[in-house]
């Protein structure tokens, strides 16, 4: 008797077209784990208007980028499930369900809510205005929205980085105290899949970002990515092409060597950096070909899918009702657990 693949659970918020950061610390990785797991991939559009509900403009759009370059990175509607958040409306019922055994002390004090609250606010260290005129009972409710994308497919494992442990506590928390007072065990405790995500600045040497204007997006030309590059923060401290550089000190320019060359093309323009052999003009120049090699096909078979609207709406149709099924399913059994009439 074949036994049932573990299932993973994750998604993105839409918010734009995804940059190569997003490619190389997520989509990679879910990549991998499409042969192993039951992989479940949300759409996350409820919760993009927890603190974009005034900006709903581009979201249709940002939805259609996002399922495009998931597909083009190599995200295989034949392996995973594709779905959009808000087109399973009994997430919204299991959310509605856990936030009744959900102590409120829970959700203020849960590092993803603060770390949400902090952005609002513009990432400034002190308060400026009283916390309550900004958040709004959607976004308060984020921990438990976000633990009912992972409890309505029992999902045993969610793909994290080592920063990102404490925000999947509370999703245990909630599972553990769904089943002490049902006094069941229906509820897996969702455990860490722990990545290995590698650190991948804008081109200022600041955290990559569409609202910085620091990134290199999945589907830029070959043109704008050289561009981009160009601009890349390089060693500080080497002033003229004669001088010596410091490979260790060059902020963007080697550690994108580090990521997307060879071992031997890395080795390589160390030493020629360090001998200055060559320029950072020329490091950049190198560097803007092998990102464009990197991704000339996933950009080709973006263009194919974006030339094929009617294939990636029907992924999401397929994939939203696939997992809506699932979902049913288990609103089905927490009910009964619950005695609802």
């Amino acid at each position: 008797m074949q036994t049932e693949k573990k299932r993973i659970m994750s998604g993105m918020r839409p918010t734009g077209k995804l940059h190569i950061g997003h490619y190389m610390g997520v989509l990679t990785n879910w990549i991998k784990f499409q042969d192993g797991y039951k992989c479940y991939f949300a759409v996350a559009d409820w919760h993009a208007l927890t603190t974009k509900y005034d900006r709903t403009e581009d979201l249709r759009q940002n939805i259609t980028d996002l399922v495009i370059d998931w597909i083009a990175s190599g995200i295989d509607p034949e392996k995973s499930v594709i779905y959009v958040q808000s087109l399973i409306p009994e997430t919204a019922e299991l959310h509605l369900l856990l936030s009744m055994i959900t102590p409120q002390n829970w959700v203020e004090r849960d590092p993803t809510l603060k770390d949400m609250i902090k952005a609002l606010r513009g990432n400034k260290e002190e308060e400026t205005e009283d916390t309550s005129a900004i958040v709004s009972y959607g976004l308060m409710g984020y921990p438990v929205l976000q633990t009912a994308d992972i409890l309505q497919f029992n999902a045993s494992l969610v793909p994290v980085g080592k920063d990102q442990l404490a925000h999947l506590e509370i999703s245990r928390d909630i599972a553990r105290r769904f089943n002490h007072i049902y006094k069941t065990d229906f509820f897996i405790e969702p455990q860490p899949k722990l990545t290995e995500i590698p650190m991948l600045k804008g081109i200022d040497g600041q955290k990559m970002g569409k609202s910085f204007d620091n990134d290199i997006k999945i589907s830029d030309s070959e043109e704008d990515t050289a561009k981009k590059i160009m601009r890349a923060i390089t060693d500080r401290s080497r002033i003229k092409r004669t001088d010596p550089g410091h490979p260790d000190l060059c902020e963007v320019v080697c550690p994108y060597y580090e990521i997307f060359a060879d071992e031997q093309t890395v080795k390589k323009q160390r030493y020629e950096c360090e001998n200055a052999i060559r320029g950072c003009a020329d490091c950049k120049r190198e560097l803007a070909d092998i990102i464009n090699d990197r991704f000339r096909n996933v950009r080709q078979k973006r263009k194919e899918l974006e030339a094929d609207p009617d294939y990636f709406h029907e992924v999401i149709k397929t994939g939203s009702e696939q997992a809506r099924k699932s979902v049913c399913d288990t609103l089905r059994y927490v009910k009964n657990i619950m005695q609802m009439y």
